[in-house]
């Protein structure tokens, strides 16, 4: 988070924010920050839930064993089924699951007290995703049709000849490249952002209530009405991040699978 300078003036939060200082080497050689350790934890946590939630599961579910059924069919149900039919979906289901958990835990992050920022925020993370989701949509195609594939994701049905010189290195560039590039600046510009508002409106409220003083304290009320609001949003673009991430990648999954696309 940022600090105060000793001038008594007002900084606002920078790109430094992610680029935190090497806390220790892991097995000597890997270095950790304070962002790894909040990915740790997002993973720990959501690992936890979902073992303890689907243990001992019972007929007349708990509470707990309620809330951690809600959230496993809802991605079931509204983004496999819905999108790559009982099948398929079921097929890929796990690993539709594993995104949207690990999306939205590393997502809530950024607005939880001392954490304080989205395990997302930084590119390694998001990058990871997209190459998982990119990698099972080019399986999901070749294991469908080998040949057939590339075929139809490069040379669309309906186009003359000629034009093909012009629409190949498209469809190759649209499909093999931007596809996992945009997932992963998405997702990760969404986290920035959101952590780059949040930070402002808190840090300068804390400069107008203790440092500014006198009649610049008001100010302070509205920057943290301001921080109260836009943390309800990240919430909202915690959870919609999350689901959108794992719509596209069942989308694309379902695109190749399909007979032609």
């Amino acid at each position: 988070m940022p600090r105060l300078a000793s001038d008594g003036e007002f900084h606002g939060p920078s790109i430094d924010e992610f680029f935190p200082e090497i806390l220790f080497n892991a097995f000597g050689v890997i270095p950790v920050h304070r962002i790894h350790l909040v990915q740790f934890l997002a993973v720990i946590v959501v690992v936890l839930l979902l073992v303890l939630g689907t243990r001992r599961m019972k007929i007349v579910p708990g509470r707990f064993q309620s809330v951690v059924e809600m959230g496993l069919d809802f991605v079931r149900s509204n983004i496999a089924h819905d999108l790559l039919g009982r099948k398929d979906g079921n097929r890929f289901l796990p690993i539709l699951t594993t995104i949207f958990f690990m999306v939205l835990f590393m997502n809530i992050t950024g607005i939880i007290p001392f954490l304080n920022i989205a395990g997302t925020s930084i590119a390694a993370v998001p990058l990871t995703l997209a190459l998982v989701s990119y990698v099972t949509f080019i399986y999901a195609g070749i294991k469908k049709s080998p040949v057939g594939f590339f075929k139809n994701a490069l040379f669309p049905a309906g186009v003359p000849w000629p034009v093909y010189i012009i629409v190949t290195p498209i469809e190759f560039l649209s499909t093999f490249i931007i596809r996992p590039v945009t997932l992963m600046l998405r997702l990760l510009m969404n986290m920035v952002v959101g952590h780059m508002l949040l930070v402002l409106c808190f840090a300068a409220t804390q400069f107008f209530f203790f440092t500014a003083g006198g009649g610049w304290a008001a100010l302070g009320v509205g920057t943290l009405a301001f921080g109260g609001a836009f943390t309800l949003f990240e919430i909202l673009v915690a959870v919609l991040q999350a689901y959108v991430f794992t719509v596209l990648t069942a989308v694309y999954i379902q695109l190749a699978v399909a007979e032609e696309h």
